[in-house]
């Protein structure tokens, strides 16, 4: 009986120690929701991994790193005492996940055409990681004077733009395009995170993945020359190459220039109000006289080019000319027709090889040279391979280059509504965006007869003209396009 009793009072001491025994606090610790380890200490982590980022805190120049996204400690009560060391805990992070630091996410967003879709638009989405927020206030503020000019830009954000008296223009708005976000967060050290507003002002202007080439000048070159050779834009040699101030400037042989393409990632707008007079080009009266032989013809009255004042509201996207709005036009001096008789009444199918009648009313302004550039509407890099006249407003007339037989008068995508006319010499004129065809295929037109009407039909991005001239059917093998403004 002893026995028992003394057996029955171990047993109870023995529970009663159990259940008096304080429990651990320890932290349990998660990586994207799987338990990797428990530890003592939260902050003993926490201290471990800012200790070991050294490397990380000098070359960012940082007081602190931080563990990696997607890890989380949540503190549990256990009688287990067995708990892993943070260095072993330290070594699974970094095999799975990169720490942190502390910084900002910068994030851009803009609506541009589909480039697989007709009418159809996307989001372009762009994000920037910076140390703090005035590295992207610096980068942004220098890519818009790297499109707009230094002195140009000072000059509007100064308030000192000269006022127009008669003629001249002034910049009533500069902004980038689009919706920005900025976030403080907590940056992956694996991720591009810039330190300097220098680096990010270079890869918003040319992209990351830019690269550029040396060029020497060859004796005769300028610097259209240079950069129509090149493939890039002249703007894009004025941005590679920032001491020379406009096209004009002077170059001298084996002077070392730079051929950088750029790839904008913000879109940088500049609205312009310009007050210009221009040049508006006369007609031809042909006075038909049965007296005279066929083919000869003599000029009867001189043509004199008359003159407009012409104001206009001017829309540039990263220094390229995106949509002109009419504001109004002036007559100054109104043109005088060049009176031509001629010694037939027959309107000949073949165009003239040295007389070409300019497709559209006065006022207008060329938006878009034959030259490379960046497509507007996709992005994408090309050779314009015509010149886009803008400024006469939509619906105005677009006339006939010259005598000619109507080869195509259709519809597709990316000019929308055109007409190509084929004047029996070798060449054809290609018009495109019209609102409205005026003519058919097969018909014969005259020099300067109204074929179609100015719009923004296939992709534009405001109303005008895409006037090429061809040496041979346009797009065809063999054929070539060449510089509308060589036949004027």
């Amino acid at each position: 009986m002893t026995c028992i009793l003394i057996g029955s009072s171990v047993f109870l001491l023995g529970f009663n120690y159990k259940n008096l025994s304080e429990p651990n606090a320890y932290y349990q610790v998660y990586l994207d929701d799987e338990v990797i380890g428990v530890i003592k200490s939260r902050k003993a982590l926490e201290r471990y991994i800012d200790e070991e980022g050294s490397q990380i805190k000098r070359k960012y120049n940082v007081d602190n790193v931080y563990a990696p996204d997607g890890l989380e400690i949540k503190k549990i009560t256990t009688y287990d005492k067995k708990v892993d060391s943070v260095k072993t805990i330290y070594n699974k992070i970094k095999e799975e996940r990169p720490f942190t630091i502390k910084g900002y996410q910068v994030t851009v967003r803009q609506t541009v055409a589909s480039a697989e879709e007709e009418n159809k638009t996307e989001e372009k989405i762009n994000r920037y990681y910076v140390l703090n927020e005035e590295i992207f206030r610096e980068a942004a503020e220098e890519t818009i004077k790297i499109f707009v000019g230094e002195e140009q830009y000072e000059t509007y954000k100064n308030d000192l733009q000269i006022p127009i008296d008669t003629t001249g223009s002034i910049i009533t708005d500069i902004y980038i395009d689009g919706d920005k976000t900025i976030k403080e967060m907590k940056i992956p050290v694996t991720e591009e995170i810039y330190t300097s507003a220098t680096d990010l002002t270079h890869d918003l202007v040319f992209g990351k993945d830019s690269s550029t080439k040396k060029y020497i000048v060859q004796m005769g070159d300028t610097i259209d020359k240079i950069a129509f050779n090149n493939r890039i834009s002249v703007g894009e040699f004025l941005i590679s190459n920032p001491e020379f101030t406009s096209e004009n400037s002077l170059l001298y042989p084996n002077q070392e220039v730079v051929i950088g393409i750029t790839n904008p990632q913000l879109s940088v707008v500049k609205i312009v109000y310009s007050v210009e007079d221009h040049e508006s080009n006369y007609g031809q009266e042909i006075i038909q006289d049965d007296d005279m032989m066929l083919g000869e013809e003599f000029v009867e009255t001189k043509g004199e080019k008359g003159l407009d004042r012409v104001s206009q509201n001017m829309k540039y996207v990263n220094g390229e000319i995106n949509y002109i709005e009419p504001k109004g036009k002036e007559i100054l001096k109104a043109p005088i027709n060049e009176v031509i008789r001629r010694g037939t009444h027959y309107i000949p199918s073949v165009g003239s090889l040295t007389s070409w009648y300019w497709p559209t009313n006065s006022g207008w302004t060329i938006t878009s040279y034959y030259a490379w550039r960046i497509n507007p509407i996709n992005g994408q890099r090309e050779l314009h391979d015509a010149v886009d006249i803008a400024g006469t407003g939509y619906g105005s007339p677009i006339y006939a280059a010259n005598n000619g037989t109507v080869e195509v008068a259709s519809y597709n995508y990316m000019n929308g509504n055109y007409v190509i006319i084929n004047h029996n010499n070798g060449y054809y004129t290609y018009y495109g965006h019209m609102s409205k065809i005026l003519v058919q295929k097969d018909q014969g037109v005259a020099r300067g007869s109204k074929i179609g009407l100015v719009g923004d039909t296939g992709w534009a991005t405001g109303p005008h003209v895409h006037f090429g001239i061809w040496y041979g059917f346009p797009y065809r093998n063999g054929s070539r396009s060449q510089n509308p403004l060589n036949f004027y």
